[in-house]
């Protein structure tokens, strides 16, 4: 038995007033997803626990089938994870983003998506200007990079309120700078960076390209070393996992998953969508279950585009879900299941909690009724499974009922 999870990160959203009220989703030419609404089962599933913060580190972690309020430890140790940084007891991880702050106000979360080779040598530049042998800056991809912290008190650091800073576009940064008994040390990283960034060269060239500079870099996503149950030894398949975003490879590297890479998979606009579905298939030759997991809605979605975000979805659909869904007619002894992590509503430009619609097709899967994949019709359907990890546990089993 094959299992196909493609997973269109924030692609659920509002209506849209621009769109006669109407989502991008639901605007969106999508004829593949429709055809498993209307030959297969779709409903809602609770991604997001209440007690946790809608992030892609808590939807991602659900939907490989794990429960995230009890094996989470923190975002930025799963991208650690993958870019191969091993935490130690004492040791705590951030989330750096290269942001573009001006006067005050959160400009840009992402310094202008900068180049991963500009932003390299302004990680570097930290690590030699930042005077503090317990702190340590690894150079990720773009504008997402990681700082990891040596301390005796781990647990003051992870009670620390820290927040995304795609949460915070156009606001002032002062009430959402980290906030907790020893935020002082991690206020002043930031400030430092500043002094830092300020006259550096690739900023400089950035500014006379009227990109958006790196003016500063923002710590938040703290945690400490996770652990994971295998997903073979949870679900007794061989896995593989493509994404562009170190977030979602390092829980797939810490459950075991093989991480295929796919030559122009940016987690961006310009992904490779075609590639990441070749590849895919390509992958359950020699494996059981491929996720494939695409950025580029959400980024949409942060940025507050619903144009760029309906051209996500109609690719997605095009590229990713239609080869994929053929592969499926003409290999009865398989199954794929569609759905985003979360809602990145482009009115807000942040994740909201809501339950998100599926779509599953396949050997042994019913039609439940559903003419159209969309947050309406999926809405209408109710709740199917109050957890990713239900839903999973669900999905994958030879014998399927309710």
């Amino acid at each position: 038995m094959k299992y196909i999870v493609i997973v269109p990160d924030g692609m659920f959203d509002h209506p849209v007033e621009d769109l006669d009220k109407r989502t991008p989703l639901q605007v969106a030419r999508t004829p593949h997803m429709d055809y498993l609404a209307q030959h297969g089962m779709t409903g809602m599933v609770q991604t997001i626990p209440d007690k946790l913060p809608p992030g892609s580190d808590v939807g991602n972690m659900a939907i490989l089938g794990y429960d995230p309020c009890t094996s989470l430890t923190g975002r930025s140790p799963l991208e650690a994870a993958n870019m191969g940084i091993t935490l130690k007891d004492n040791e705590v991880s951030f989330r750096c983003n290269l942001v573009t702050e001006r006067d005050g106000i959160m400009i840009d979360y992402s310094a202008g998506h900068i180049r991963t080779d500009e932003a390299a040598l302004l990680i570097q530049a930290l690590n030699e200007e930042i005077e503090d042998e317990d702190i340590v800056f690894y150079p990720g991809k773009s504008y997402r990079h990681i700082m990891v912290l040596r301390t005796d008190t781990p647990q003051e650091y992870m009670a620390l309120k820290t927040v995304p800073p795609h949460d915070i576009s156009d606001k002032n940064i002062t009430g959402y700078l980290p906030q907790g008994r020893l935020d002082s040390r991690i206020r002043d990283l930031i400030a430092k960076s500043r002094e830092i960034f300020a006259g550096h060269s690739v900023n400089q060239v950035r500014i006379d390209l009227q990109e958006n500079p790196a003016t500063m870099i923002w710590l938040w996503g703290q945690g400490t070393k996770p652990n994971l149950e295998p997903f073979a030894q949870k679900y007794g398949l061989k896995g593989s996992i493509i994404s562009a975003v170190d977030l979602v490879n390092g829980i797939g590297r810490l459950a075991g998953l093989d991480i295929i890479d796919v030559p122009g998979a940016t987690g961006y606009f310009d992904t490779n969508y075609a590639g990441k579905a070749e590849y895919a298939l390509n992958s359950l030759e020699d494996h059981d279950y491929v996720y494939v997991h695409i950025e580029s809605p959400d980024e949409a979605g942060h940025v507050g585009s619903y144009k760029e975000k309906i051209r996500a979805i109609e690719n997605i659909d095009k590229h990713i879900v239609g080869p994929i869904r053929d592969y499926v007619d003409a290999h009865p002894d398989s199954r794929m299941l569609v759905l985003p992590d979360h809602p990145t509503p482009v009115a807000l430009r942040t994740h909201t909690h809501e339950p998100v619609g599926f779509a599953m097709y396949g050997k042994g899967i019913e039609h439940n009724g559903a003419e159209l994949y969309n947050e309406e019709n999926t809405r209408a359907l109710g709740i199917k499974f109050k957890s990713g990890e239900e839903m999973i546990s669900w999905f994958v089993r030879e014998n399927l009922c309710f």
